[in-house]
């Protein structure tokens, strides 16, 4: 080697470079090495103590730790000091010294001297601003042992060379910061081990961010397609009402993406900086190999240099995965705060998006938005980088290739360019499929609704029919998603070959254009080191194209829904408080109003001024627009014309009562603070004390999603008691006393909104059908088909002899004897069960219970969403392969075998070529070694088609069999199912848990597989290779099953966590959406912002801790794989002189995989084993207690049964739970055929009762009810439910057709149809609808009116006509005229069939062959009304009170 003189300023490279023994000079060492950290510190620390400055998070007291810490840090600057004085006594001593070396004792002993002291300052400053671990400081410490291990190594060399003998205490100080992960491999982790979010990644600060910015955005799109609709709507109307409809859905994704850009880019650049840094060290490491290699071919190299090159590809790797990992972690972070942002907004849409917008998106919907859709964009933000890196990777690929190969790197471009048309067809043609996305909305909303509406599911025997409605939406569901999935295995065995098919062609050319071209070791592997960097990009940009397509498609679908018509602020003018005589606090001046901006008019030529104190009441028939009045004083309608004004702060009660999952006290509280006196002066105005003391914990009783466990009139006082309380200045009530009985709605007027009640001196607007309550109305409005007809006093409108005079004369008998008992809702759950409690409690009453001693859990109803503990049981992947089945899971294995030995063999081939001898500058039959190359890699990639599809058809055949076990367990659930499991909890399973199914589980198994089986060739490989290499391997293999079982059980349990803690943000938006118009009158919309926050971050605490361990994992298990190219390249450097450079070049190149593979595996085998508990969240439901069969085979039930309607209950007992009081005791009763009964009671007497024993909603708890000598308990529920009718207080009707709302069934004809809607009274309204029959009910049936609901029910039980009807207070929400007429139709249409009435208004029932008085559970009496009344029992005192005698 040649020598260089070395000067005063050269560097000695003699000493470095060109010798056998290399070194650093003394100077270098005791100047460069000292002073790079001590000036990194220096610089820098200006700069991060502002940042702390900037960023205080409170003081952290001092700790052990902190002690430790300083304490080390002073020994440390002590021990500087002394070295310091003696080297300066030394060097004092020695002035023959150089000059560097007389300088560097100096210099690098009073540079670090400082850094001790400035390390010790910024120690203590990041414990005063609460930072508690720092990368700064990290960085400080690496870099100077980095920098110390030259110096140590000299020292060690003199101490070894002058004594021979090295005597060092090494001391290993492993921190490692994740005692989160320690502690879930310990014990499974709950809910409080979990850190709290950091500030920045809070939806507070995301929120406030983002909501200004995209409020503005939104404006300017508002104005931009009102511009351009302008401009096209004179040439093109219908044209351009289309075209405005797709720009706008177009323009609002990116405006979304814009606006989160903004606000999300700079954090999300610095990843990019650090994947850019990723770059530039995975394309240094295959430099190295050529190195390696190149030292593997010169016989005299020095054995150092093939060391260093080994030592310098795992420096390489370690930071090419610490990089790698920084820029994953800041991806993770950017799309957590996505999903935070999208969700908050979507959130805060909700409570402000019209009635119009929001018939077109439901509850179902808007899950999927915040589920399904904020999953795209996170999948988005973690390959958006690929698309635009991974085409410049490509390019850097091919550079260095032709560098190696010369033009034949042209053939590897030319089979890119031929991989990218297909795969970008195969891109484009399953963005199209995306509509499986519109079919799992389609399914999740229907079953939103029979969620919803499963009561009268159960009723009806309904549950097959909207039961295979759901598996109709699931088929095509599957099929979009079968086609997309082969479609995806196309492109992934392409990609997978791609490294085959790059070289094959690479090759291929370069032996075939000249006999000359020989394919070497350096050539051949350096080749396959950048073949395998360039597979990456090629397997990433086709998911990121993907992705990117998905995320286009939930852009559009989110800015849709964020900029779909909002409610105007300027609908309502909210005027300034004012007292004296002629204000009025709500005026509506020549007023026309709709539901939607193109739809009819609901009201028209308003007129209404309110002076303040006094009582308007709103009367008319069922449909007039007596709600819509209400409505549209609430700002909730569209003001085509006119003003509407309101002074002062608003409490409204709606018709349906909306009623949180909460307890009592919070219903009625509403979010204020709790005032005793106040208080119960509330519930006893309301009448809610009697019903307090029936409930197991009081007021401190949860109840249940949309008041389940509550009867109807307990739900309307509750909700009249949240407005009482309010003390607020306007008051708006729908008809809150229809849903309650007489004495209780007198009792309720008299005592909180008549002349002497306690809203006396408030302004107050009463929708009601009680003439009883007219007289003392200061002033009634006459709605008639959406116009006031007539307006003025009572006496007023009497003395005129209009419309209302007559009415009120026909009418007022009638009403004066009428008495309400309370409603079918009285019953007290969801079941119509009576007892004011839930169905699932005690119902010992409260008055023995001291109040501050009611056990916590006493008044629980709702089952939160248990998260299981501990690793996922092995019986669930037994399960899920079960339902796959053998035949597909040998092949599959078989596949994956095969293609594993083909991928082995061809590269074995190709290390044999590689080494093949040069005859005469040429290798021989390369024709022959090209085609069995040629021929392995083919069968390879069909191999590798064959596993995709193979996985993908058995995944979408677990799918399917275990969504329909879910559904079945659900539909098959009995009712109290229902009232104790939120419908959040239900949902999450029909959305995320089924996607996660349906996706993420066959794509999780595709990699873990093909990754393990790619280990198992690489480890093959390397030992081949070196054999010695397995004693390096097997340890590493025993630490890797370690980590990896550390961290699997820890983030098993964090994802079964924030699987938990995602239902009730699910729960919470469906009862935000269905309560929008309470909350906004209210104007509590602040306060449920703030909650749902809460819950959000709830959800996020479980989320960042499961990235974070994965980054953990993902850094220690990619040093492991580290360490086997450290040891591939050490073992092929000191066997040289055995080993070929053909098999070093295979066994290099392969352990440069394993840090991939490894981190690959370990990813896959925790998404599956995450995804996995998605089957046992699914499966969680196979356990729980169901209901009897639907039919009895081989029943001998006659079709025409029961033929006469005799009912007979035997010593019939009734229990809600074993344990509780019976519900009913010993009822002995026989009921003839074409009887008509009346069942009457007061709360809790057990009317309701009955009818949950006829239908066996409930089970007998002993004896038996016989229906024409049949025991009902010995037939299926199906046919029994088919067979007897009821029409329930709550009219509940479903999206879809009002045909379908009928007759799910299609088994009437279109004459019978509309011949049971003229007896319903409702022929003439559905005539006038645009569709008739096919007209579409919005989700709930919310464009239809409460009493028209009402009388679409009726109309079922018309239709279906069977010899027992059980009519539960179906009148509650119509008028008397209306009323009148429905008591007479089902008197003609029902004469020949035996009729159970639970009395809605006593006057229906006096003509009534029977009457049952219930008690307590049994029957107190029972005769004829005249019989009864004569008695002068408890009936006559009830009758008394109703003013019937």
């Amino acid at each position: 080697a040649p020598t260089i003189q070395p000067t005063r300023t050269d560097y000695d490279w003699n000493r470095t470079w060109y010798t056998d023994k290399p070194d650093l000079t003394e100077c270098f060492q005791n100047t460069v090495l000292v002073w790079f950290p001590c000036v990194y510190l220096w610089l820098l620390a200006p700069f991060y103590a502002l940042k702390l400055y900037c960023h205080d998070c409170g003081c952290i007291r001092i700790s052990t730790l902190c002690t430790a810490k300083t304490v080390i840090r002073g020994l440390s600057f002590q021990n500087t000091r002394l070295t310091f004085t003696i080297r300066c006594n030394a060097s004092l001593t020695n002035l023959t010294l150089t000059h560097c070396r007389t300088l560097s004792p100096s210099l690098s002993l009073t540079l670090p001297h400082s850094p001790q002291v400035l390390a010790i300052c910024i120690i203590q400053l990041e414990r005063i601003r609460g930072c508690r671990s720092s990368v700064f400081l990290f960085l400080f410490w690496v870099l100077a042992v980095v920098c110390s291990l030259v110096p140590l190594r000299a020292k060690i060399q003199l101490v070894m060379y002058e004594e021979g003998v090295l005597n060092l205490h090494t001391q290993c100080i492993i921190a490692v910061p994740l005692r989160l992960v320690v502690k879930g491999y310990r014990t499974p982790l709950e809910a409080g081990d979990l850190w709290n979010l950091r500030e920045e990644d809070t939806s507070d600060k995301i929120i406030s961010d983002l909501e200004e910015e995209w409020t503005t955005e939104c404006a300017k799109l508002q104005e931009k397609t009102m511009a351009a609709g302008v401009a096209l709507g004179t040439r093109l109307p219908d044209q351009a009402q289309i075209l405005r409809k797709l720009q706008k859905e177009q323009s609002s994704g990116f405006c979304l993406l814009r606006t989160l850009a903004r606000n999300l880019g700079p954090y999300f650049l610095t990843g990019t900086m650090c994947i850019i840094f990723h770059d530039f060290f995975m394309f240094a490491i295959p430099q190295v190999l050529s190195l390696l290699l190149g030292f593997m071919n010169e016989e005299d190299a020095p054995l150092w240099k093939g060391y260093f090159y080994a030592t310098l590809m795992f420096l390489l790797s370690c930071l090419q995965s610490l990089f790698n990992h920084q820029y994953m972690y800041t991806c993770f972070t950017v799309g957590m705060r996505v999903k935070t942002a999208v969700m908050g907004l979507v959130y805060r849409k909700s409570l402000v998006i019209n009635s119009a917008s929001r018939r077109t998106c439901t509850v179902g919907e808007i899950v999927n938005l915040v589920s399904a859709d904020t999953q795209k964009l996170m999948d988005f933000v973690v390959y958006f980088n690929a698309v635009w890196l991974a085409p410049i990777e490509i390019a850097l690929c091919l550079f260095f290739l032709w560098q190696h190969l010369g033009p034949s790197a042209l053939a590897g471009i030319a089979t890119v360019i031929l991989i990218f048309p297909l795969n970008g067809f195969i891109a484009k043609k399953r963005s199209k499929l995306q509509v499986q996305m519109k079919f799992m909305d389609g399914r999740i909303k229907l079953m939103n609704e029979i969620l919803n509406g499963i009561k009268i599911l159960k009723f009806y025997a309904w549950e097959k029919a909207f039961l295979e409605q759901v598996l109709g939406y699931r088929e095509k569901e599957l099929k979009a998603l079968k086609k997309s999935q082969i479609l995806y295995s196309i492109s992934i065995a392409s990609f997978n070959s791609s490294t085959f098919l790059i070289a094959f062609a690479m090759f291929g050319v370069y032996v075939l254009i000249d006999d000359k071209n020989v394919l070497d070791a350096q050539k051949v592997f350096v080749s396959m080191a950048l073949i395998n960097i360039l597979k990456t990009p090629l397997s990433q940009l086709p998911f990121a194209m993907s992705t990117t397509m998905q995320a286009i498609v939930s852009l559009k679908r989110l800015g849709k829904y964020l900029c779909s018509e909002e409610l105007k602020d300027d609908n309502v003018a909210k005027a300034p408080l004012s007292t004296g005589k002629n204000t009025y606090w709500c005026h509506v001046y020549n007023g026309m109003f709709s539901w939607t901006k193109e739809g009819p008019p609901c009201l028209k030529r308003i007129n209404v001024r309110v002076p303040q104190g006094s009582l308007v009441a709103v009367v008319g028939h069922v449909g007039s627009g007596k709600s819509s009045l209400l409505s549209a004083m609430l700002g909730e309608t569209e003001k085509r014309s006119g003003s509407v004004s309101i002074k002062g702060s608003v409490a409204y009660v709606p018709q349906q009562a909306w009623i949180q999952n909460a307890t009592v006290q919070d219903n009625v509280t509403f979010g204020r603070e709790k005032q005793k006196t106040w208080y119960q002066r509330v519930l006893d105005a309301c009448a809610l004390l009697p019903d307090l003391e029936i409930l197991p914990a009081g007021d401190s009783t949860e109840i249940g999603e949309k008041g389940l466990n509550l009867s109807g009139g307990q739900k309307q006082r509750v909700s009249l008691a949240r407005a009482v309380y309010r003390k607020a200045d306007v008051y708006l009530l729908d008809d809150p006393l229809s849903a309650v009985d007489a004495h209780v709605g007198q009792h309720i007027f008299d005592k909180v909104i008549g002349p002497k009640g306690v809203l006396r001196n408030k302004t107050r607007v009463l929708v009601t059908h009680g003439m009883s309550f007219l007289p003392q109305a200061d002033l009634i409005l006459v709605l008639v088909d959406g116009e006031i007809t007539e307006s003025g006093s009572y006496q007023e409108l009497l003395s005129r002899h209009g419309a209302f005079a007559d009415f009120i004369h026909t009418f007022a008998s009638n009403d004066r004897k009428e008495s309400v008992t309370e409603t079918a809702a009285q019953r007290g759950r969801t079941s119509l069960g009576d007892t004011n409690s839930t169905n699932l409690q005690g119902m010992e009453p409260m008055s023995e219970i001291d109040e501050e001693q009611v056990p916590e859990d006493l008044g629980k109803l709702m089952e939160v969403d248990k998260a299981r503990t501990g690793r996922v049981r092995l019986e669930m992947y037994m399960e899920y392969f079960k339902t796959i089945g053998m035949a597909f899971i040998i092949p599959i294995v078989f596949l994956y075998a095969f293609q594993q030995g083909a991928s082995l063999t061809y590269n074995y081939w190709l290390s044999l070529w590689a080494d093949e001898p040069i005859v005469n500058g040429t290798q021989v039959d390369t024709d022959m070694k090209l085609a069995v190359y040629g021929a392995l890699g083919f069968a390879q990639g069909i191999a590798i088609f064959g596993t995709t599809v193979a996985i993908s058809v058995g995944g979408i055949i677990a799918s399917r069999h275990l969504h329909m076990d879910l559904l079945k367990n659900v539909l098959h659930s009995p009712m109290s199912f229902f009232e104790t499991t939120p419908s959040g909890n239900l949902l999450n399973r029909f959305a995320k848990e089924i996607d996660a199914i349906d996706c993420m589980i066959p794509d999780g198994l595709k990699m873990m597989l093909g990754y393990l089986f790619k280990l198992m060739e690489v480890c093959i490989i390397v030992m081949l290779a070196t054999p010695f290499a397995a004693v390096v391997i097997l340890p590493l293999a025993i630490l890797y099953a370690f980590v990896q079982s550390f961290y699997v059980a820890t983030s098993c349990q964090l994802r079964r966590l924030e699987s938990v803690s995602r239902s009730p943000i699910y729960t919470h938006f469906n009862e935000t959406v269905q309560g929008a118009s309470v909350i906004r009158a209210f104007g509590e919309q602040h306060r449920f912002i703030v909650q749902a926050n809460k819950r959000v971050d709830f959800n996020q605490t479980s989320y960042f801790p499961r990235f974070v361990a994965t980054r953990w994992l993902a850094v220690n298990l990619e040093f492991v794989g580290n360490g086997v190219v450290l040891a591939a390249a050490i073992l092929s450097v000191m066997g040289k002189d055995t080993l070929s450079p053909g098999i070093v070049g295979l066994a290099v190149s392969h352990s440069l995989q394993v840090t991939g593979i490894l981190s690959w595996i370990v990813r896959s085998w925790t998404d599956v084993e995450n995804n996995i508990v998605s089957v046992e969240r699914v499966k969680e439901y196979a356990d729980t207690a169901k209901e009897a069969v639907w039919t009895v085979e081989g029943s001998s039930l006659p079709l025409a049964w029961p033929q006469t309607g005799t009912i007979e209950f035997q010593d019939y007992g009734l229990q809600y739970r074993k344990g509780l009081d019976w519900a009913l005791k010993g009822i002995t009763l026989k009921i003839q055929e074409r009887e008509k009964v009346g069942i009457v009671g007061r709360t809790g007497a057990g009317k309701s009762s009955l009818a949950l024993g006829i239908f066996r909603i409930l089970e007998a708890a002993k004896g038996a009810i016989y229906i024409d000598g049949v025991n009902i308990a010995e037939i299926g529920l199906h046919d029994l439910r088919s067979r007897i009718t009821i029409i329930p207080q709550d009219p509940v009707l479903f999206s879809g057709s009002l045909r379908m709302n009928l007759d799910p069934f299609d088994t009437y004809t279109d004459e019978e149809i509309w011949n049971s809607l003229e007896l319903a009274h409702l022929k003439n309204f559905v005539s006038n609808l645009p569709d008739k029959l096919n007209y579409e009910c919005s989700e709930g049936g919310e464009n239809l009116s409460l009493g028209q609901r009402q009388l679409v029910c009726l109309a079922r039980a018309l239709l279906r006509k069977t010899k027992i009807l059980v009519l539960d207070e179906a009148t509650a929400a119509v008028d008397l005229e209306t009323d009148t007429l429905i008591q007479s139709t089902i008197r003609q249409q029902f004469e020949d069939c035996t009729v159970l009435t639970i009395a809605h208004r006593l006057n229906t029932i006096m003509d009534y062959t029977r009457v049952i008085v219930m008690d307590k559970g049994h029957i107190s009496e029972m005769d004829s009304p005249t019989n009864l009344i004569s008695n002068r029992g408890q009936f006559y005192h009830m009758c008394r009170e109703a003013g019937l005698v």
